[in-house]
């Protein structure tokens, strides 16, 4: 189960990554398809229509996938992604769980590289 989860994955993000084909994203999505992120929650259509109007200003974007790993129903990707001409760059989390040969659910972890060095001590400024 494990290797058809990674391949179904690996298949959805293929078009997008290559050629910023949406519609073969959203083929394997299934109909009551959830995306999470710490900041909010989208439907499918919601989710979709954000990555469309991402695809102007991440034109020519470089994704490197580092892990693709699975585990039962679920398959995390872990990514850095660059914008062209040295702008900005991310990294990436993405756990994505499978149900009946669609991606049902999603969550997202984006952190700017810019910024990891800030984040590693985190609780430092938390109020006390």
């Amino acid at each position: 189960m494990t290797t058809e989860n990674k391949s179904i994955v690996k298949r959805a993000l293929a078009g997008l990554v290559e050629t910023g084909d949406v519609d073969t994203l959203a083929s394997f999505l299934s109909d009551d398809f959830v995306h999470h992120r710490p900041d909010s929650t989208s439907t499918r259509a919601e989710w979709l229509a954000a990555v469309r109007a991402a695809l102007g200003p991440t034109a020519g974007m470089q994704v490197d996938i580092l892990h693709l790993l699975a585990d039962g129903d679920h398959v995390v990707v872990h990514s850095r992604r660059r914008l062209p001409d040295g702008g900005s760059e991310i990294v990436v989390v993405d756990v994505l769980r499978i149900a009946d040969g669609s991606i049902a659910e999603a969550w997202e972890i984006i952190e700017p590289v810019a910024h990891a060095a800030a984040n590693v001590t985190w609780w430092e400024s938390a109020p006390r």
